[in-house]
């Protein structure tokens, strides 16, 4: 995905709307995806840097550096979430834009109620 930057280019203009109803992707909804997959890149990435640094702390077994741990800890679990929680909303916006194509409108709105119905909740 690094350096990725063209992975829905061919969406946006009509090359990849085949089987979704007929109707193209908006590049609005395009946008969407692709602003969402760098915000969960960059974020993997510093969860890479973290775990890193949690490993390296941990293998000195300075108290310093075990104590420093416990906040990395929870930097990455804060992280984890927020990618959960990104791909959830990936998830509900790429249902919608199909649901919206399939029915001949690209606006991309909700059902009546505002839901889609795909998003699980899990406990806090």
């Amino acid at each position: 995905m690094e350096g990725d930057s063209g992975t829905f280019s061919g969406l946006g203009n009509g090359g990849g709307g085949g089987g979704c109803g007929g109707g193209q992707i908006d590049s609005k909804v395009v946008q969407t995806f692709q602003k969402s997959f760098v915000q969960v890149q960059n974020i993997l990435d510093q969860n890479r840097l973290l775990i890193n640094e949690i490993n390296q702390n941990h293998e000195s077994k300075m108290p310093h550096n075990l104590t420093r741990n416990v906040g990395l800890t929870r930097e990455l679990n804060n992280n984890i979430r927020r990618v959960v929680d990104l791909y959830g909303d990936l998830s509900s916006s790429f249902a919608k834009s199909m649901d919206a194509s399939s029915e001949g409108d690209s606006s991309g709105a909700a059902k009546s109620d505002g839901k889609t119905g795909l998003k699980r909740n899990r406990p806090a």
